[in-house]
């Protein structure tokens, strides 16, 4: 069984920087797209930037020029680097990897990690 797990949340001031980094367990071969969304309290699940496979990135608005996503595919790690942080950028952010491959054979799964606290004072 494959899981999803994020490190790299806390607590920064504003204009701070923090990396958030999410590793799978498991025996995977490839992944097919990797991301990270965020949730803030009362607010719905929103995207903040996907990297594919072959590196091609998209960011949400709000991260274009002060998020940084990344890859490791031998090590089946994502990374997400924030600097200039605002509070608004306060939320619960997750993980996701989309297709995977394992022994061989390829799985259009939907992974999910359980998420990591990112707060920004003022």
């Amino acid at each position: 069984q494959v899981q999803l797990v994020e490190t790299g949340g806390g607590l920064v001031q504003a204009g701070g920087s923090l990396r958030l980094s999410c590793a799978a367990s498991g025996n995977l071969e490839s992944i097919n797209t990797m991301g990270w969304y965020r949730q803030a309290p009362h607010k719905e699940r929103e995207l903040v930037a996907i990297i594919s496979r072959g590196d091609g990135t998209l960011y949400a608005d709000s991260a274009k020029g002060r998020f940084s996503i990344s890859r490791d595919n031998a090590k089946n790690t994502v990374y997400l680097q924030m600097n200039s942080l605002k509070p608004e950028d306060t939320a619960v952010y997750f993980c996701n990897f989309k297709g995977v491959t394992t022994g061989g054979v390829y799985y259009d799964l939907d992974l999910w990690g359980n998420g990591t606290l990112v707060t920004v004072s003022s």
